[in-house]
């Protein structure tokens, strides 16, 4: 095809102006040169002395596969978008104290954290860029993205006005900016604006100095561009702002007069802008898939309230992703401290957005073509969208090696000693960073036991454990929901359960705990949050003292040299390792791992922890991206915390329901 041909494809539905005389958006807002960045001195932006409204839609680059950004990208601004907006994810790129990952750091998300590229992407396609570094974002991601390692700091104080967090913060910054500093729009980059912290009127702290603190931060480390801060203004006021120091924006999926009259009222001669319009809603462990979604009718007609009233926008999320490993978040009904109303959020971040996990463009997507080329009155050049391949389903695979969770612990190399029961994030690894993801044994050895003994553990597990008595399970199996309410989950306080109705000498006794996601949200109580025990354990009312500690955090290197693979001994009420291996060929294509028939754990492919396992549902299928795949043999590990089927089995979509054997 010919130059002019394919311009006239791209151009072709905007019949009121010649298409080939269309600009790209940098083309039209820099023709002349750049002078100056976003204003918002007036009731409406201005951006290098243009007028613009802005059509934003969220990316969060690290909840998607590297391989598919610029096709996630360039189906965006084939939608009509003229920016993208991306949080920055503290916990991924300073992962322990000091040491950081910003694409080359050689953690385990390594390949997901090049935020340098991603920006320069967004450029190369023709958007501009909203950025929220945080250092707080919520986004359901585990701690609001707050690395774990702050809680092992005595008496600091997360989210405030706290010297000795600030001074984490400016540490952290100092590395960031210098990144991104120079991708600012007036010198010559994608970033229009940068947000400081997020719905921070969510606290009800109403800490002033707070934002001010952070907003000279970001000044000093040479931000120049507009700031503004973001919360659900109708809930919140302007308790999370800086009213008349930087732009307050709202978020919301309804009532978009209502917002934005209240958005107006707190500042005046201000632009209007809709920072968060909900496109769908996410999945906590528990809940009905199907009823959190939200009909295309419905963010239709909202998304045209907000265009006409008018005000710029950013949809979220409109690039459905992942949360991978184990950086799902969690809300808690009950906003206290006690783990009692913990809710976990599914693996899948889909969010019923116009562009799914798995980048298939939906209806919602058409609706916001339609609508953007309605109400924006600047007419730019645009690609084409097209679809991504469909996902493939390999053959079921007979599972026949394991090693069991026992042998496990059996043989793990180094054990720390310690009187006292430690929550994961004091455990003296990672150059004094402590443990953030994964699980957590505490082993007592040379235990004699009467007849009929009684575990309690005081206070609420965080958030699941597996009792091991000479590495056989004690726990019941799941198998209904509400088993939650039950030993070994986070809602029961002051836990027990029977250990043996036998007397035994010389036991060993294994509390194996898993971290089910911090909390992300809410008051600032709630982010004191520790994982694994942090309470007494007790047998026969005697506290247990004397603990080995064993962190279990599945890391890539550990798990791709893990030996002692066996035939399979029993199934049934064993915690567990099973490997599967399978060939995968060119082109290599997306799939989903089926887990209806498992109970709880995680999947593993080729050393890389691709997400949980979770019979409760909603979720019953992972989300698994040829980028993770490898031409030739590929090697599955499911830690299954229960019982385990025979089979290993794909999908080609995703699923959404109870496991098999679920009952309600």
């Amino acid at each position: 095809m010919s130059k002019l041909l394919l311009l006239v494809a791209l151009c072709a539905h905007y019949s009121q102006v010649s298409c080939i005389d269309l600009p790209t958006n940098y083309e039209y807002f820099t023709s002349d040169g750049i002078q100056s960045g976003l204003s918002a001195d007036q009731s409406y932006f201005v951006l290098n002395g243009k007028t613009i409204t802005i059509f934003s839609g969220t990316f969060h680059y690290f909840r998607v596969h590297p391989d598919y950004w610029r096709d996630r990208l360039r189906k965006m601004r084939a939608a009509g978008l003229n920016t993208i907006e991306t949080y920055v994810p503290w916990n991924l790129h300073e992962p322990y104290s000091g040491v950081y990952d910003f694409g080359a750091g050689g953690s385990d998300f390594e390949k997901f954290l090049d935020v340098e590229r991603f920006l320069k992407l967004a450029q190369e396609e023709d958007l501009f860029v909203l950025l929220r570094p945080g250092p707080y974002i919520c986004a359901e991601w585990e701690f609001g993205g707050l690395p774990s390692w702050l809680l092992g700091v005595p008496d600091l104080k997360l989210r405030t006005n706290d010297p000795v967090y600030l001074e984490y913060v400016n540490r952290y910054f100092e590395r960031l900016f210098s990144i991104i500093a120079p991708l600012q729009f007036p010198r010559g980059g994608p970033i229009i604006a940068l947000q400081v912290e997020n719905e921070y009127g969510n606290t009800w702290n109403n800490d002033r100095d707070y934002l001010r603190s952070l907003a000279t931060i970001f000044r000093e480390k040479g931000i120049t561009e507009l700031l503004y801060t973001s919360d659900p203004i109708l809930n919140v006021g302007d308790q999370g702002a800086l009213p008349g120091e930087l732009l307050i924006t709202a978020n919301f999926n309804a009532d978009a007069a209502e917002n934005l009259d209240k958005l107006n009222a707190l500042q005046v001669n201000k632009p209007t802008m809709t920072m968060e319009y909900w496109s769908g809603w996410f999945d906590h462990y528990t809940e009905d898939h199907f009823a959190n979604l939200v009909p295309v009718e419905k963010y239709q007609s909202v998304l045209e309230d907000i265009l006409a009233y008018p005000s710029s926008i950013n949809i979220y999320i409109f690039v459905g992703s992942t949360n991978w490993g184990f950086t799902n978040g969690a809300g808690d009904s009950t906003y206290g401290l006690d783990n009692s109303g913990l809710q976990p959020s599914a693996t899948s971040y889909d969010y019923d957005g116009p562009i799914t996990e798995q980048g298939q463009l939906t209806l919602k997507f058409n609706a916001t073509a339609e609508l953007i080329e309605k109400y924006n009155s600047v007419k730019t050049r645009l690609p084409e969208a097209t679809q991504t391949p469909l996902p493939v389903k390999f053959e079921d695979i007979k599972l026949e090696e394991q090693i069991l969770l026992s042998e496990l612990i059996d043989d793990y190399p180094s054990k720390i000693k310690s009187e006292k029961i430690l929550p994961m994030e004091k455990l003296p690894i990672n150059d004094g960073s402590g443990q953030s993801f994964g699980y957590v044994v505490y082993r007592k050895t040379n235990l004699d036991l009467k007849a009929n003994s009684v575990l309690e553990i005081t206070g609420y597990v965080r958030d699941h454990v597996l009792v091991l008595l000479n590495g056989k399970l004690v726990n019941s199996l799941l198998s209904r929901v509400d088993d939650l309410d039950g030993f070994g989950y986070w809602r029961l306080e002051n836990s027990s359960i029977l250990l043996s109705s036998e007397a035994l000498r010389d036991a060993t006794l294994d509390l194996v705990v898993e971290n089910n996601g911090r909390n992300n949200f809410g008051v600032l109580s709630q982010y004191q949050q520790f994982k694994g025990l942090i309470d007494d354990v007790s047998v026969d009312k005697e506290v247990i003292n004397d603990w080995e500690i064993i962190p279990l955090e599945f890391k890539r290197a550990w798990n791709q040299q893990l030996t002692g693979w066996h035939r399979i001994e029993s199934r049934d009420s064993v915690p567990a390792l099973y490997r599967a291996v399978f060939q995968a060929t060119e082109p290599l294509r997306d799939t989903y791992i089926n887990v209806q028939d498992w109970r709880k754990g995680i999947v593993i492919i080729n050393g890389f922890v691709l997400g949980r396992i979770f019979a409760v549902g909603p979720q019953q299928a992972l989300y698994l991206p040829a980028g993770l795949l490898q031409t030739g043999e590929n090697e599955l590990i499911i830690f299954e915390h229960f019982s385990a089927p025979e089979y290993l089995k794909f999908s080609a979509e995703p699923l959404f329901g109870y496991g098999t054997f679920i009952e309600e």
